[in-house]
């Protein structure tokens, strides 16, 4: 007997734009006001991501 296996891949659930901003306010706390190069990095990613959490009427103009 055949089962058929699901192929649709579940994504992670995505984080509100809130909590993303928290980890991104937390980021400059720890970093003292100075990004490293891989904290720069690790910003820009949570920007990105952020942005995509935000629905356009909530972004500064």
């Amino acid at each position: 007997m055949l089962h058929s296996m699901s192929t649709t891949v579940e994504a992670a659930p995505e984080r509100s734009a809130a909590e993303v901003n928290e980890e991104i306010r937390a980021l400059w706390r720890r970093s003292g006001g100075t990004l490293t190069t891989e904290q720069r990095a690790q910003y820009q990613r949570l920007v990105m991501e952020w942005a995509a959490a935000t629905p356009p009427s909530q972004r500064a103009a």
